[in-house]
């Protein structure tokens, strides 16, 4: 294999990426000089050093100088009554962006397919619960699911709906202002203001 072939074949493993997109960032890199190269690929080692994974809701996040297993987020004084699950950073990210929402947040990891036969090897199911538990005793009143409007967003929303229904918690979704086939992390700050402003 060629060093043209492998490296397509390490971005086709990137999500969303297709093999002709993949061969795309080959040639884009071979039109960069050393020092965009060199600095790529000291910059990847770096990444996996200095961030980390939130212990309470699993953002990853930069590492401080103090040894600190909750990000900021988790650390700052925000309205316990809610918590907002989203499926990836990128969707935490883009409900930050609106500065709409100011309750926590859990990451779940991913979004389940309709045709999925083992929900939970996909997403972090059983730490919500456990997250959701302790929380209740600390205010929580209100879990809004923060899924992507198409079918693997809605498919997983479902799914959590019936793992928490033996919680006893309230259970909400974002308002339609999302569109069907949107996903959460491309939309703007103004749909996700009316999409949380309009759940139910």
């Amino acid at each position: 294999m060629t060093p043209i072939e492998k490296l397509t074949e390490y971005f086709r493993e990137f999500p969303g990426i297709g093999p002709r997109q993949a061969k795309r960032f080959v040639y884009f890199l071979l039109r960069k000089d050393f020092q965009y190269i060199n600095e790529l690929v000291k910059t990847i080692p770096e990444l996996k050093k200095s961030v980390q994974q939130c212990s309470t809701c699993f953002r990853y996040f930069s590492k401080s100088h103090v040894a600190n297993p909750q990000c900021g987020t988790c650390r700052s004084t925000r309205d316990k009554s809610k918590l907002l699950v989203v499926a990836r950073d990128v969707d935490f990210d883009a409900v930050e962006k609106s500065g709409e929402y100011d309750g926590y947040y859990f990451i779940l990891g991913g979004q389940l397919s309709v045709l999925e036969k083992n929900p939970g090897r996909f997403i972090r199911i059983e730490d919500l619960k456990k997250n959701i538990l302790e929380r209740k005793e600390n205010g929580l009143e209100e879990v809004i699911l923060a899924m992507s409007a198409n079918p693997d967003g809605d498919t997983t929303a479902e799914y959590i709906r019936k793992e928490l229904e033996p919680l006893e918690i309230s259970i909400s979704t974002l308002g339609r202002g999302l569109s069907t086939g949107t996903e959460l992390e491309y939309s703007d700050k103004d749909t996700i203001s009316n999409a949380l402003r309009n759940r139910r």
